[in-house]
């Protein structure tokens, strides 16, 4: 909702300047010039940034919009901070000014979003219920998309048409809990008698000449039409539907890093910078577990591995060895009592802490913070035909920490069914990637670190 983006950002930006000239005249009695830069470099900066935190989605409850807007406003500052230690022009802004226009920043635009979203809500919802829609169509689409129109989208979802009478009796049990309203040759009347604004087509892409009658049947009766096509055996990737030269081109695999460059340079800062602050950070447990690792057994600190990257590309992962010098040309995971891992390895394992040195690969831009985990090559050959869309993993670039890890899907895999899980976990984290997302993720990550799993 466009309107809403807008409405919201215009809000947001006209306080937050209004407050930064506030604070400037109230500290010297005028706005300076370098104030001035500040608020319309700080006003152009904060569009991509909402954009990449859905900051004034329709869809953010109010604690949820509020933990976005902060999240955003944060990396605002971050980006401003950096900019004028770049340019050497921080002296010129009273800290103080700046330290009150940081906090009381964000307290306004979090007081005034709760009544402007509120408002938006009302207003989209008086939308909705102003005139219904149906659905013409059979089967479990047709309940699926039923239930999504009337529980998440809150549409006012009128009832289900079926095609003809031998589809009725499919439609009324599959779509008991809505009403069914007659069949496609009572259409007319039905849409006259319900003052209908919408009609959904659910039905197959391969019913392509009943959906043409359908849409040629409806060019004349003032009424939407939207065909929902049926991919439910699809693995679909980050899909979406696009206008080429006035054709309509669906997306059905398609990388968010490479649709969206903004939102991935975003991420590849975010990733970086907090990467160089990790290293810095945790040196002390870097070198503590570099010593561990070499008093442990007989080889290298580090253990590097081959691995698919971004688009399939093969990287070298860093991990600090956790195990006697061996060969690796099998397919064979580390599992419990497992006789290569070594005492201070199994600790290692146990904590994560193994996959420290991996912060090195995230400067370097061969990994992510947050994204699917790297599987050995070995791995890769030997899943990639047994699990669909398995290799579209690598779609983005691999990660330390993941939706997957989080969400109990570490260590072992000892069997297909756990690997599914991981990728199927793995392929969601890709369709709803969002800095918010992986924000989310980092702060959860600490909490599972330590695991009885985990060998």
């Amino acid at each position: 909702m466009k309107l809403l983006f807008w409405s919201q950002w215009a809000f947001a930006t006209a306080v937050q300047v209004a407050l930064l000239f506030l604070l400037a005249v109230n500290k010297s009695g005028d706005v300076a010039s370098h104030y001035r830069v500040l608020a319309i470099a700080a006003s152009i900066a904060s569009v991509p940034l909402c954009v990449v935190f859905h900051t004034y989605s329709m869809h953010n409850g109010y604690l949820v919009g509020i933990a976005r807007i902060g999240a955003a406003w944060a990396a605002l500052v971050a980006v401003l901070t950096f900019s004028a230690f770049l340019t050497k022009t921080s002296e010129l802004f009273s800290r103080e000014v700046v330290l009150e226009w940081v906090i009381g920043g964000y307290a306004i635009q979090a007081l005034v979003y709760v009544p402007l979203q509120y408002f938006f809500k009302q207003v989209q919802g008086n939308q909705r219920y102003a005139r219904p829609s149906i659905i013409v169509g059979a089967g479990q689409l047709a309940f699926d998309l039923a239930s999504k129109l009337r529980y998440e989208r809150k549409e006012a979802m009128l009832g289900v048409v079926a095609l003809d009478d031998e589809d009725l009796y499919e439609v009324e049990n599959t779509s008991r809990y809505f009403p069914t309203l007659g069949v496609v040759s009572q259409l007319r009347s039905i849409l006259k008698d319900n003052d209908v604004s919408r009609v959904y087509i659910a039905l197959p892409a391969k019913e392509t000449d009943q959906i043409e009658g359908l849409y040629v049947d409806l060019l004349d009766a003032n009424v939407d039409v939207v065909w929902v096509p049926d991919f439910a055996n699809l693995k679909l990737l980050n899909h979406s539907i696009q206008n080429l030269g006035g054709m309509p081109a669906i997306h059905l695999n398609e990388s968010p890093l490479t649709s969206s460059p903004g939102a991935a340079l975003m991420k590849s800062l975010m990733d970086r910078t907090l990467a160089v602050l990790g290293v810095i950070a945790l040196a002390p447990v870097l070198v503590s577990c570099a010593i561990a690792v070499k008093l442990s057994s007989p080889g290298p600190i580090l253990f590097k591995q081959k691995r698919h990257g971004w688009n399939g590309n093969i990287i070298e992962v860093l991990k600090f060895r956790s195990m006697k010098v061996h060969e690796d040309n099998q397919v064979k995971q580390a599992q419990k009592e497992d006789p290569r891992i070594t005492r201070a390895g199994r600790f290692l394992r146990r904590s994560s802490l193994d996959e420290l040195p991996q912060l090195f690969n995230v400067i370097k831009g061969d990994m992510a913070l947050v994204g699917p985990r790297p599987h050995a090559l070995a791995h890769n050959d030997y899943y990639s035909d047994k699990i669909i869309a398995y290799m579209a993993r690598h779609r983005i670039k691999p990660g330390i920490t993941g939706l997957a890890q989080i969400s109990g899907y570490r260590g072992e895999t000892e069997t297909l069914d756990k690997m599914q899980k991981r990728v199927e976990m793995d392929l969601e984290y890709i369709n709803h990637w969002s800095l918010w997302l992986d924000v989310k993720i980092l702060i959860k990550t600490p909490l599972t670190l330590v695991s009885k799993d985990i060998y």
